[in-house]
């Protein structure tokens, strides 16, 4: 009962951050690799030439979020949200109409700074500054955005290429990030309830102080989460960016692997369901431990098994860490070190996430 009084009374800005997860999807390694082989094809590339664009045009994203992500302590989501949308649209039509492959690190770069970056830091510093003691059940709603891109999107946009040219998919993509943005103006009208703005104001981290961000860069914690920040998210964006290679090595069709995405999806948010209630109930340091140990199991499956089932079994485990990193650390930033500062300091650790996006494709490629 209390869940559902406390989605009624806090509907339009969860709505606004589920909605910004979404959108981010059309800069994530899910949605960006389901067009790798006709990118490849177009371009002439290999796989390992693709990769290395690719993490190049990461890497970039990840250098240039360290500044970008301060951005959310000066500006309201509102603003800010739209202007990173309309760039994202912009990237997206890039792609479409990219002639050259010269271009295309620029074109990754922007796909990736604007989607997963910026789109998505918006999303996640909005919900942990606006709910404190709601903070892990704030996040796992507005983690849903991604987790519906992830089951939604590649599926349906593998589907359309059979019938329509890759290039126009890209278009619709920008068309739809477009027209999310009054949507977000109407939503967040009103940017925070009073309530809110009182608990943000009281939100302090180790010591109760609010932590500046050179602080936590001196702070030996910050360098023991880099393993944590950087390992899950580079090797599940190396699975799914070679998906389509991945799928051809097994002697699969790559449709059948992408069929099985919404099972991912699905376990990805039960875990991030209940990690949001986990970290609300014991605290971010009890539970954070765990989240990396599911996708240890899951290159297990992925290695050994050349069935499809093996392969299901690997997209269950993955989900599980998958769905825990959507808001275990998220909540860490806040919880740790205050939310005055929360943009800049969560700018690293999404620059440190981002760079191991880079790092798994280029590595594995």
């Amino acid at each position: 009962m209390a869940l559902f009084l406390f989605l009624r009374e806090n509907a339009r800005w969860l709505a606004a951050g589920a909605m910004l997860s979404f959108l981010s999807s059309f800069g994530q390694t899910f949605f960006i690799a389901v067009f790798s082989g006709e990118i490849r094809a177009a371009f002439g590339l290999s796989n390992g030439a693709w990769g290395a664009i690719y993490s190049l045009g990461t890497t970039c994203s990840a250098i240039a979020m360290v500044w970008a992500g301060g951005l959310t302590d000066l500006y309201r989501s509102r603003a800010l949200g739209a202007f990173v949308l309309c760039c994202l649209a912009g990237a997206c039509l890039f792609m479409a109409l990219n002639p050259v492959a010269a271009l295309l690190p620029v074109v990754i770069f922007a796909l990736r700074f604007f989607g997963q970056g910026m789109t998505s830091h918006i999303a996640v510093v909005s919900m942990s500054r606006w709910f404190v003691a709601t903070r892990g059940r704030a996040l796992s709603v507005a983690g849903l955005g991604v987790a519906l891109g992830e089951a939604v999107l590649p599926i349906t946009f593998v589907s359309l290429m059979l019938v329509v040219d890759w290039r126009l998919l890209w278009i619709v993509a920008a068309l739809i990030g477009l027209g999310a943005i009054p949507l977000l103006f109407a939503l967040l009208r009103q940017e925070r309830t009073p309530q809110s703005m009182a608990e943000t104001d009281q939100s302090a981290g180790m010591e109760g102080r609010h932590w500046r961000r050179n602080e936590v860069f001196r702070n030996r914690l910050f360098w023991f989460m880099i393993p944590a920040l950087m390992g899950p998210p580079a090797f599940s964006t190396a699975f799914f960016f070679h998906q389509v290679h991945y799928a051809g090595v097994k002697g699969w069709d790559h449709l059948s692997l992408v069929a099985m995405f919404p099972a991912f999806t699905l376990v990805g948010v039960t875990s991030m369901i209940l990690s949001g209630w986990a970290l609300d109930r014991f605290g971010t340091p009890r539970v954070l431990p765990w989240f990396q140990l599911p996708a240890a199991i899951a290159f297990l499956f992925f290695a050994q098994g050349d069935t499809l089932s093996g392969a299901l079994a690997g997209l269950v485990f993955l989900g599980m860490t998958q769905g825990m990193q959507s808001t275990l650390p998220n909540a860490f930033w806040a919880e740790f070190f205050g939310t005055r500062h929360l943009g800049s300091i969560k700018a690293m650790g999404a620059a440190v996430m981002v760079f191991g996006t880079a790092v798994g494709p280029g590595l594995t490629g």
